[in-house]
């Protein structure tokens, strides 16, 4: 119970900050949202099934992966930037078929969004049969290494977060 009463506050001030606002009814509203919040997310929050990460090692697993996400944006930024600019060709765009692996359906969610973010890649879609996720790339013509990266990030970075 003490956790819950912990993060509840913690919500609230982080809801209170974004509205720039201390009034009670803000804050009212705001501790209301964040029990629903707790309340709906008891699982993913308290309890850390077996062999799964508790919620304050994820929190701090997550910090390296935004920045390895952010690495991956702004480095496809630089990719797109130059083949829309001319200065590199648009030699061979294409779909790679990348494997799901280990990851569960949250996991793979994860990996989409995180590819997707980056300009130049983008899922197209999952074939849970064969256990790949199709992701087109501005640069396909090493399919071998865009599956090492990819499952390289989800090692390095993702696997204690959304495994």
């Amino acid at each position: 119970m003490r956790r819950f009463s912990v993060y509840l506050v913690a919500l609230t001030l982080i809801y209170a900050f974004v509205l720039a606002s201390f009034h009670p009814w803000d804050l009212a509203l705001g501790a209301l949202l964040s029990a629903a919040l707790l309340l709906a997310f008891r699982r993913f929050v308290f309890v850390a099934p077996p062999g799964e990460s508790g919620l304050l090692r994820r929190a701090l697993y997550a910090v390296p992966l935004c920045l390895a996400i952010l690495h991956s944006i702004l480095k496809g930024t630089w990719q797109v930037a130059l083949v829309t600019l001319h200065l590199r060709p648009l030699s061979s765009p294409g779909i790679v078929a990348v494997p799901v692996g280990e990851r569960t359906p949250a996991g793979v969610a994860f990996s989409a969004l995180a590819t997707t973010l980056a300009p130049g890649t983008f899922l197209v879609d999952v074939d849970w049969e064969r256990g790949v996720m199709l992701i087109h790339t501005i640069d396909a013509s090493d399919p071998e290494a865009v599956r090492r990266e990819h499952e390289e990030f989800y090692r390095r970075y993702q696997r204690e977060v959304f495994p």
